[in-house]
């Protein structure tokens, strides 16, 4: 990172909008062996964690009552489908690896693709990274410790090893992580319909008491239903991953549309009719008294078959590490690409083909948080910078219709989704101020840090001799141990 200088832009653009051309056999770069179904399985298999099984209640809370729960729970999938619409138009015209980063450099230029980068890598993503990874070690454990408490060490050492796997996975072969995110995707749909199908079941025999006055419930403000409609976008979030791995998806203007509008109808499906199967058998007040909602519907409908609902929701959980990790390091690799990462991240492993420095640059990361940092708070602090970078991708796009008319859309939503998904996420980001001030503000806080680090890193070019001379031993050194070279796109840049 220091002393290079940033490739591929100009005036704060990308050098090129489309590197769509099909990797050639033999080359080091990443192969295009992302297909439709693969697709598909990133993008359920990241959206769907542990919540909707665990603790479906933030949206029952801020409304009220069962019926406007299941309201806002259809919106927010339409709003989010929404989102995923205007990144499959930013796919197919930007055909670049890389998501939100890769969108506002475009746009907005080098600094505030720079910003967004720069809180992903040192907070956002360890700690999103080690709170699923936690759900992951304690839903793992929960059927051998059924009678007590499961100790905290082992949740956090079976944690560890989780991230490792998914780490090492990642690292050794696209196939074989792509493969296995299929598969989990698969337990997170049984998973789903396990709960559905006998909930269907309860309603055909009229189990219905729940439902009876749906509108009417305890008392919730008018400020709740934006709190509400904040946890269900949050429960959504994932639908933007495919976006990361554009360069590797198979016919990306016609695979990254169909692959997010057929994952979002899905999700959006089953969430609705998960919630409406709890309340078959599940009143409001105990689905909100309820630690594991999944659990407790179990063991009313099923008897000992409940022992399995643990096991599918620690599935889940790996399925959104290896989605997430999967997509998240090729934001890392295009970043190093152009100049605001250092140079090792946009290596490629001379045999396995993977960004295997990109990956496993999380892991030390991962693991202090996991051992030392207080995740929640630090997740509190920066959910805010989430949508506001989102809310500014979006915006992006409609700046990009009247800067650069002429760029080839192949895929083309209407104007009004744009700035409604916009200024949907610009209103979360408001709300957060509002009603939690404090922690938004040190998240706002740590954000603008990017921007000396932007200016000490990337503009500063006149650094001493020996810190250059020490990076570059450093990167060589890393080279041959990894066993990464540049890749061939990165060597012609």
């Amino acid at each position: 990172m220091p002393g290079r200088i940033v490739k591929g832009q100009a005036n704060g653009r990308l050098s090129s909008v489309d590197s769509g051309q099909p990797a050639l056999e033999g080359k080091v770069v990443l192969k295009k062996k992302v297909t439709l179904l693969r697709g598909i399985s990133i993008i359920i298999g990241t959206i769907i964690g542990a919540g909707i099984f665990i603790s479906p209640k933030g949206i029952l809370k801020n409304t009220g009552s069962v019926g406007m729960s299941l309201t806002v729970w259809t919106a927010c999938g339409i709003l989010s489908l929404f989102g995923a619409l205007c990144y499959a138009e930013l796919g197919t015209c930007i055909k670049k690896s890389g998501g939100h980063y890769t969108y506002i450099l475009e746009a907005f230029g080098p600094l505030p693709a720079f910003v967004r980068v720069w809180v992903e890598l040192l907070i956002i993503r360890p700690a999103a990274t080690a709170v699923i990874s936690l759900a992951f070690g304690r839903y793992i454990l929960e059927p051998f410790f059924m009678q007590c408490e499961i100790p905290e060490l082992a949740i956090k050492l079976i944690t560890a090893v989780g991230i490792t796997l998914v780490m090492v996975l990642n690292s050794t072969s696209v196939s074989w992580s792509a493969r296995i995110q299929m598969f989990l995707t698969f337990c997170k749909l049984v998973a789903i319909l396990i709960i559905i199908v006998p909930g269907v079941i309860q309603l055909i025999k009229g189990e219905t008491q729940h439902f009876k006055n749906a509108f009417a419930g305890n008392d919730a403000s008018v400020l709740g239903l934006p709190l509400a409609f904040y946890s269900g976008m949050y429960a959504y979030s994932g639908w933007f991953y495919l976006n990361f791995v554009t360069e590797e998806v198979e016919n990306p203007e016609k695979n990254i549309p169909l692959a997010i509008c057929i994952s979002m109808i899905i999700v959006t499906v089953g969430y609705v009719l998960t919630n409406v199967a709890y309340f078959t058998t599940i009143s409001a007040g105990e689905l909100l008294l309820s630690k594991a909602v999944a659990v407790t519907f179990a063991e009313r409908l099923m008897g000992n078959f409940s022992l399995a609902v643990p096991v599918f929701v620690a599935l889940s959980c790996f399925g959104s590490m290896n989605g997430g990790i999967f997509a998240v390091s090729r934001m890392f690799f295009v970043a190093s690409r152009e100049g605001h990462l250092p140079e090792i991240l946009s290596m490629i492993h001379v045999r396995k083909h993977t960004p295997l420095p990109a990956v496993i640059v999380l892991h030390p990361l991962t693991m202090i948080m996991l051992f030392n940092g207080d995740l929640y708070s630090l997740l509190n602090f920066l959910s805010f910078a989430r949508w506001l970078f989102i809310g500014l991708v979006v915006a992006g796009l409609i700046y990009l219709r009247y800067k650069r008319p002429d760029m080839p859309r192949p895929f083309k939503v209407p104007l009004f989704i744009p700035a409604l998904f916009s200024f949907t996420c610009l209103f979360m980001v408001a709300l957060s101020l509002y009603s939690d001030p404090v922690n938004t503000g040190i998240g706002f806080a740590i954000t603008l840090t990017g921007i000396p680090a932007y200016y000490l890193f990337i503009v500063w070019d006149k650094k001493p001799k020996w810190f250059r001379k020490l990076l570059d031993r450093v990167t060589r050194t890393l080279q041959i141990l990894l066993e990464v070279i540049p890749s061939e796109e990165d060597q012609k840049s």
